[in-house]
């Protein structure tokens, strides 16, 4: 990955030790490597959708740190999952926009801002920290991907109501 794609990353002076919520855009299926690279050697554990892990091909990635989460059904599993690693002091990679931003392959659903990034954020207790990746939409291209790290939203000064909470992270997050 290195040679082939040289990535570059910046912002790493924003990534905390402990757990956090990383919420980032989405641009090809291989966003969650790029994310991963950049924090090595730290593991990354992100949501994936549930249509990913057949029999092939769901161990492999439950290897690699990807959970499953059923998009468009509230998944209450995946989020008490999500929420459960970043207490324990793990990195959890959200793409809060559920799909890439692009049409793919088969897309079903539009690219918009979901709050479960934020949802996750605030009932950890743990930041919620915006990353932006950009090269990785053409792998054809060979382009140099890269990772840019922002300052973590505080979500411990939000209000009390947590959809409330979770509405006004997500409108932080994307605001940067």
């Amino acid at each position: 990955m290195r040679l082939v794609f040289r990535p570059r990353v910046s912002g790493l002076e924003h990534v905390r030790t402990g757990g956090f919520v990383l919420a980032a855009n989405q641009l090809s299926n291989l966003d969650g490597f790029a994310l991963a690279y950049a924090l090595y050697p730290r593991q990354l554990r992100w949501m994936g959708k549930a249509e990913l892990f057949q029999p092939l091909v769901g161990p492999i990635l439950r290897r690699l740190g990807v959970f499953p989460v059923r998009r468009g059904e509230g998944d209450a599993d995946a989020i008490d999952g999500a929420v459960a690693l970043a207490r324990d002091g793990h990195v959890v990679g959200i793409f809060p926009e559920g799909t890439r931003r692009s049409k793919g392959f088969q897309k079903k659903h539009v690219a918009r801002p979901h709050t479960g990034a934020a949802r996750v954020a605030l009932a950890a207790g743990v930041p919620l920290v915006p990353a932006a990746i950009a090269g990785t939409e053409w792998l054809t291209l060979l382009r140099r991907w890269r990772v840019a790290f922002g300052p973590p939203v505080a979500v411990d000064r939000l209000p009390e109501d947590s959809r409330a909470a979770a509405c006004e992270a997500t409108t932080r997050l994307w605001r940067l």
